[in-house]
């Protein structure tokens, strides 16, 4: 057992800052760099990740959700070589035709977006140009029950239950892709690979980016968790969904409080070009580590308690529509 985990992760914590590696201050666009949750050896918090996950792998609780024998669903499946798409099949009924199997094949919420390269995590290719987005809603009775730990780890535990059904949910619709004749490439979470899942939910009408860093949903809240699909389907994008969350968060202050680190910042910073919600990562991750993963901001967020969301977003929608409009 380690005798003191906050000095332990914060040894494993390199030279560099997490912040400068995310782009903080920078004033061009551009990609985000591969970083944590990537494979180690791509990015200078490896030693740190992997330290992170060892210490998580000695909850034998922990230990099965975030396991390679946990069930993340199906593997991919040829893609056909005939496409079954008759003269009358529109884009509009393939993006109908996804959205319903998804539905009913364990996602909460699903979205389409058309790919921008700036989701691309650089040293990557995606070549699909369509991005599929899923959703699959939490447990928030277990998942406030934070932070983890050893002695109760019921909300890491649910993370890890979510990411697997987040995964099971878009490998599904992947292989149902590829039976159709599409390509079809799956991205899950936690573990990141060429896309970055976040902006590609905001464009795919997810919702807004809170304080916290993490979406806020008009029906969720920030009680859920993506998985996500690229293909070459025709489909139609869905559109951005803005019902006031980013002027919630503006004034409110629970996340900032209820963060154990202090991570969380009162305004807007420049990220890579954009003034965002943003998380200071080198307060954020060695706590993160030290409590079996954390999550007191989204569990926190008063748009994540159960059936809260739908009325904060209607009062919020109105609110927005009653602000005066600027003028240049």
């Amino acid at each position: 057992m380690i005798d003191d985990p906050k000095a332990y992760f914060e040894s494993k914590m390199p030279a560099v800052s997490g912040n400068t590696i995310n782009g903080q201050g920078e004033k061009n666009i551009r990609a985000a760099s591969a970083f944590f949750w990537h494979k180690p050896s791509l990015h200078e918090f490896g030693e740190l990740q992997q330290a992170v996950t060892d210490y998580q792998q000695r909850s034998p609780e922990i230990r099965s959700v975030f396991n390679p024998k946990a069930d993340r669903g199906p593997q991919a499946v040829k893609q056909a070589q005939l496409r079954t798409q008759d003269e009358t099949q529109s884009p509009q009924d393939w993006r109908d035709e996804i959205k319903d199997f998804a539905l009913s094949h364990e996602a909460d919420l699903i979205g389409i977006a058309r790919l921008d390269p700036l989701w691309v995590y650089e040293g990557f290719n995606i070549k699909e140009p369509w991005v599929i987005v899923i959703g699959v809603s939490m447990d928030h009775k277990k998942l406030a029950q934070v932070p983890p730990s050893f002695e109760n780890p019921t909300s890491a535990v649910e993370v890890g239950d979510k990411y697997n059904k987040a995964a099971r949910a878009c490998r599904k619709l992947s292989n149902h892709i590829l039976s159709r004749g599409f390509a079809a490439k799956a991205y899950q979470g936690p573990y990141a690979s060429a896309l970055n899942m976040i902006p590609a939910a905001l464009a795919a009408g997810f919702g807004e980016l809170g304080k916290h860093g993490s979406i806020i949903n008009r029906q969720y809240g920030s009680n859920f968790r993506i998985s996500a699909i690229s293909t070459d389907m025709p489909l139609i994008a869905d559109n951005p969904d803005s019902f006031g969350a980013d002027e919630f968060c503006t004034s409110c202050q629970v996340c900032r409080n209820a963060c154990p680190p202090d991570a969380i910042h009162d305004n807007k910073v420049l990220v890579r070009g954009v003034e965002k919600w943003y998380v200071d990562f080198d307060k954020c991750i060695p706590f993160f580590g030290e409590a079996l993963g954390c999550a007191a901001c989204i569990a926190s967020c008063p748009w994540s308690a159960p059936g809260r969301a739908p009325r904060l977003a209607e009062k919020w929608t109105l609110r927005k529509s009653e602000l005066p409009t600027k003028t240049s």
